[in-house]
């Protein structure tokens, strides 16, 4: 009895010293701005560089490139720590069938400047922010969204946001309790349960960030317009299970795509002839002017 005792003591003793100095480490290099130079013109685009300035008081920059009046414009919200240049692919294959695209880094991204990444907290005033730029510039288009990760995560938090006609989501997280939980397990083992609820609250405490604010799940049902929530079947990041929950808890209409053999890639360049067909047939429904229009550009 007593070896096991002194087993108990010892093993708990280990990892109070591994998990405390791992949680702060962790707590101060997430959040750590992801900024970096960018190229003034966007490669296949013809597109103009643009800034406009967050609720949050950043300046935000991108690119806008103008397709077809009346065809629709769509929004593109890259991930966690990458930029507007992530989501180039998808804005050549969307232009090439005449909708105009906004793509844009966020505060802490890119070249928009910021203290820190608030994964969907602060970022969500950028996607508002957005919208408002789209609405002064573009007032006849309707908008569709397009975000992945991060992107999908702050298009959901945005409160007070200007309606929008379509939206996909691709690799949101659920909760970020749940996705740290995820991404810290090869660091820390059979600790990262009880690691994750403990860097939650280094990060709220650091961050300012509300208690339970960053559950994007929970507000599923305020999309307010048709949705698409894809995931890959073997995303270990973002289970598939989760996209199930996302779209469970969305009003209708809304659709599911699981992406076979993907894990968490980009899935437009991973199954790009699917994934354009999927995600161009979607938006085509919604966005232009008139029901089922094709641009001249698909013909």
């Amino acid at each position: 009895m007593n070896k096991w005792l002194i087993r108990i003591v010892v093993g708990l003793a280990v990892a109070v010293v591994v998990i405390i100095p791992v949680t702060w480490m962790v707590a101060s290099e997430l959040p750590d701005p992801a900024n970096r130079y960018i190229e003034a013109s966007a490669p296949g685009l013809q597109a103009s560089n643009v800034t406009f300035v967050s609720g949050s008081g950043a300046l935000i920059h991108g690119w806008l490139s103008r397709g077809e009046p009346g065809q629709g414009v769509v929004l593109l919200l890259h991930g966690l720590r990458g930029d507007r240049r992530d989501m180039l692919s998808r804005a050549q294959f969307l232009r090439a069938r005449g909708y105009s695209v906004l793509l844009f880094d966020f505060q802490a991204h890119g070249e928009s400047r910021g203290q820190r990444v608030t994964f969907g907290d602060l970022e969500a005033q950028d996607v508002t922010a957005a919208l408002q730029y789209l609405r002064h510039k573009m007032p006849d288009e309707k908008v569709g969204i397009v975000g992945v990760s991060l992107g999908a995560a702050a298009f959901v938090l945005a409160e007070d946001r200007l309606p929008v006609a379509a939206v996909v989501l691709e690799q949101m997280y659920s909760t970020l309790e749940q996705a740290v939980a995820i991404r810290v397990r090869p660091r820390v083992g059979p600790f990262a349960r009880l690691f994750a609820p403990l860097l939650m609250a280094e990060m709220q405490s650091r961050l300012k960030i509300p208690e339970n604010r960053l559950r994007p799940i929970d507000r599923m049902g305020t999309i307010g317009a048709p949705v698409l929530v894809v995931d890959g079947l073997e995303d270990n990041y973002t289970p598939i299970d989760d996209a199930r929950a996302q779209l469970s808890a969305a009003p209708p209409p809304k659709q599911l795509w699981a992406v076979e053999r993907a894990g968490h890639v980009n899935l437009h360049t991973f199954a790009k002839p699917q994934y354009e067909q999927r995600v161009g047939d979607f938006l085509g429904q919604y966005l232009p002017r008139a029901a089922g229009a094709l641009s001249p550009l698909t013909k």
